[in-house]
């Protein structure tokens, strides 16, 4: 079987007398993508956030690659080669998206090398036409696409993306859609999302979070079809 690249055991974080993620048992194996859903405050978001290093379980452990990360930051985690999506934007308005993928890809190469990088990631993410354009004139499909390329740039093994297709045009769900399967070619993808048609666009495992804990991680289209995650999650319309 593939290696273990991302693993909890017993994750668990109190808020005072709320618990919202309570005792998760987690595995992702090298070459998985793998979609996160549930209800508002089921704890996904949570579970996310004490894997990316945005906040410290109560209990429980985090490990990459066999490597325990339980206490470690963001920035420690993506020196792994590990790439962050968070849904608070990670990038500098006042420059270009050419300057802001090439600063990205300069924390791990020398200039020339970064040049390299940054172009062939503006190539395949279809960047090309907004290249020279500062990162604030762009409209929301468009930055998140920055975003993406922000993360590529470095070739993870690992992938954290926080609701990546949010407030996006179907054309652009579309195009996310296929950079986001290119990025699977070499990374293992965790995605906290809530649109289902984009989920099953691009999911074959689901992992079901309700209530802080997993209720139930099976195929894409055995989750939509089950009762017990209609009755808590999506409704007789889904």
């Amino acid at each position: 079987m593939a290696e273990i690249v991302l693993e909890t055991q017993g994750l668990t974080m109190r808020f005072g007398g709320v618990v919202a993620s309570n005792n998760v048992d987690f595995k992702l194996r090298a070459g998985e993508l793998r979609c996160l859903i549930g209800p508002n405050g089921a704890g996904k978001s949570t579970f996310f956030k004490c894997v990316a290093g945005l906040q410290t379980p109560t209990e429980g452990q985090v490990f990459m690659r066999g490597l325990e990360t339980t206490q470690w930051m963001p920035h420690d985690i993506a020196s792994l080669g590990v790439g962050i999506k968070t849904q608070t934007p990670n990038v500098l308005d006042a420059l270009s998206v050419f300057e802001n993928i090439w600063l990205a890809a300069r924390r791990f190469h020398d200039p020339k090398t970064a040049n390299a990088k940054a172009q062939d990631i503006i190539d395949r993410l279809a960047l090309n036409a907004i290249a020279r354009n500062d990162l604030g004139q762009l409209a929301h499909g468009e930055r998140q696409r920055v975003e993406l390329g922000l993360v590529a740039v470095g070739d993870p093994w690992l992938v954290l993306l926080d609701e990546p297709a949010a407030g996006m045009s179907a054309e652009d769900v579309a195009r996310m859609t296929d950079i986001i399967h290119e990025l699977n070619r070499t990374a293992a993808i965790v995605i906290v999302e809530h649109d289902m048609q984009f989920i099953r666009s691009i999911a074959d495992t689901v992992t079901v979070f309700h209530q802080g804990a997993v209720l139930m991680e099976d195929h894409v289209d055995r989750v939509m079809s089950d009762p017990m995650v209609r009755n808590v999650y999506l409704g007789k319309k889904a």
